[in-house]
Order: structure tokens, then sequence, then C-alpha cells
């Protein structure tokens, strides 16, 4: 694992681990590199080695999730490889909050909201997606995001104010669920005959097997998109745009679609514009033209431009007295004592080259 200063193009340290590395998350307070077997969790200001946590259950595909409020820090991850159990682990006390027992298969997705209060999950079936609090771990919402066939859920995202939560698989279909709790202080129904027989259908919910009334009782989905493709993995991102909010769905064929979300109504959202990330980057617009043109500067065309930023290949690697050098393999037990300072908030990370190559601590301006 090499860790860089991003607008610098300099490498602030690297690490090396005993098996291959399946996911990496950070926050501005911690950061958590995935293994198999195996999770390590790092302090983001001096990298130092604060946790290793061993025998997890087989996880080979580095499923895991770190909420990006660094206030909590909180970590979630499997705890069993036959069921969809959650561990949830703070990261900054360093000890298990408490395991929840989510789904009756194995997990696919994992996502914390922005404030680390909420945690979505969805099992391998890819047909029930559930929210619960934390750090309790109660649950406070469950949808339904179909019946008829099971889907590998590829993006799972909550929107920033956490009103909205955005699945999408290797379907044609993305679901985008409200979360909400429906009050019984409704209107009253006219007294027509569907509203008569809808109250005896809920009423009837109660005598029902608790397997099957809980299915009636899920929510479904608020608002939908219907992609042109299926089959590829792709994943979304709820953002707001121009003070709108919109859908946005990259797939892996190099196409970025930008969808409108009508956040009182929902159905299905309409497409306004569709991107290319590869090749000539043309753009096209559809019905709604009230998003500004790309910048012309690109964000390939920024990382390449780090390439004229000389080579740092030579630089030590990562602390020269007790830490992992290039292709070392770090002890479990090793804690970091070098020159790596991140504690600096106006820039972040405010690593810089100081003489003689190594790293040192940036001066505030």
């Amino acid at each position: 694992m090499n860790v860089y200063h991003f607008k610098k193009g300099t490498e602030i340290c690297n690490y090396s681990y005993s098996s291959n590395i399946l996911s990496i998350r950070l926050n501005r307070q911690r950061l958590i590199v995935c293994l198999e077997e195996s999770i390590y969790i790092h302090n983001i200001k001096d990298m130092k080695l604060l946790k290793t946590i061993l025998d997890t259950p087989p996880n080979t595909t580095g499923l895991c999730a770190l909420s990006i409020n660094h206030a909590n820090s909180y970590l979630a991850y499997p705890g069993s490889a036959t069921s969809g159990e959650i561990v949830l682990y703070d990261g900054n006390t360093l000890k298990t909050a408490c395991t929840i027992p989510a789904h009756d298969g194995p997990l696919a997705a994992l996502t914390f909201n922005s404030t680390g209060s909420k945690l979505a999950s969805a099992s391998e079936k890819g047909t029930v997606i559930r929210v619960f609090s934390i750090p309790g771990g109660q649950k406070l919402y469950e949808f339904r995001r179909g019946m008829k066939r099971y889907v590998n859920i590829s993006s799972l995202v909550f929107s920033m104010d956490s009103q909205f939560l955005c699945a999408s698989s290797n379907t044609e279909t993305v679901h985008i669920f409200k979360l909400e709790h429906l009050t019984d202080s409704r209107p009253e129904e006219p007294p027509t005959w569907s509203g008569y027989m809808g109250k005896m259908f809920q009423a009837a919910t109660n005598y029902l097997p608790a397997q099957v009334s809980g299915m009636m009782n899920q929510d479904r989905a608020f608002a939908t998109v219907r992609l042109n493709i299926s089959g590829q993995r792709n994943i979304c991102a709820l953002s707001t745009i121009q003070k709108l909010p919109r859908l946005l769905v990259t797939t892996s064929d190099g196409h970025l679609y930008i969808y409108n979300l009508d956040p009182q109504d929902g159905g299905e959202c309409v497409l306004i514009k569709k991107h290319s990330l590869l090749g000539s980057g043309k753009t096209e617009e559809n019905k709604e033209n009230d998003l500004q043109p790309p910048l012309p500067q690109s964000y390939a065309a920024t990382v390449a431009r780090q390439s004229t930023v000389p080579s740092t290949s030579t630089m030590p690697g990562y602390s020269e007295d007790g830490g992992a050098l290039r292709g070392e393999v770090i002890p479990e037990h090793e804690f970091a004592t070098g020159p790596v300072c991140l504690d600096d908030e106006n820039e972040f990370p405010p690593i810089i080259l100081c003489r003689g190559g190594q790293p040192g601590k940036a001066k505030r301006s």
C-alpha cells in the first residue's frame, strides 16, 4: 500500500502486508486496510498501526465500510461467512460496539450515511435492504428491491442529507428509497370499495406468519431509473447540483449518466445528460439543459499533470527507525514512530520534501 500526496505527487509512506489487499477505506482519523482474513487500522495523522483484527471470517471481496465522519470512525465488516451478521467496531476506542444480525444470507453491501448514525446493508440475494441505527444497531427501515430474481448489489449509497438511499445491481433498474416513517395521521380515505379492501388486507397481515406479513409491510422504491444496459457493474451517487437533487450513475463501459430526482413525488427519473469518460468525452443532453458545461480541465488531465513532478521512487520507505521499508512485511505489533506527520488542518495531508529527501511537516503560512 502506497500513500501519496495528491497535489504534490509525492509519496508519503508505504506498507507491505502478508496477503493481498482487497479494499482500503479512510477518513480524516483512520485508515483501514482489509485483507481476506484480517483488518489493519492505522492512525491517519502519523500512520501508526493501532490495531490488527485477526481471524475475521473469510472475506474474499474485502467487504467493509468506514464512517466518513471521523468523530466516530465506526467500522463495519462481516461477522460470518454464511450469515448476514455485521460487526460494528469503534475505530476511535478500538473496541467492538455491537453485532447486528442483519440478514439470513451472507452480506454483499455495507454503507454508512454521512454522519455515521445509520448503516445500510444488503445480502447476496439483493432482495431486501435494511437500515440500522448506529451505534445501537436497531433496525430503522426495511426496503424491498424486488421479489422475482436475486441480484448482485454493486452500489449502495446514502444522500448527504440521509433522506434517500440508492441501490444498484447487475440489472437495468436503479432503486431510490426515501427514509421516512409513515404516520397514522394521513387523511381518511373516501368510503370506496378499493379503500375498504385495502384496510381489510392490511388488517389481515396481523394473522399471517411473521415472514409473510413482514414482506407485505416492506417499503418499495420511492424512485427508479431504467438503464439501457444490464449485466454491467455500476456505481451510483446522490448529489445536489445547482441546488437540485441528482442521481449520478457511472457504468463499467465508461459512461456517466445524470438523472433528475423529484424529492416530492419520486417516480421514474429523467435522463438529463450522458457523458463519455473515455475517448473524446462527448456529452449528450436530454430534455433539460440546466447543468453547466463541463470544465475544460478534466480529472484525468489533472492526474496526468502530476507526472511532471520529479519521481520520488528513491525516497526511503515509511519510517526508517522501526516502520516497514519498501517490500518488507510489517509486523502485526509494529507501531510507527517515524517522522510522518499529518496534523496540519490547513492542507491535508501536509507532507513536503525537506532537505535530504525526508518527509517533514508543512509550515503554516
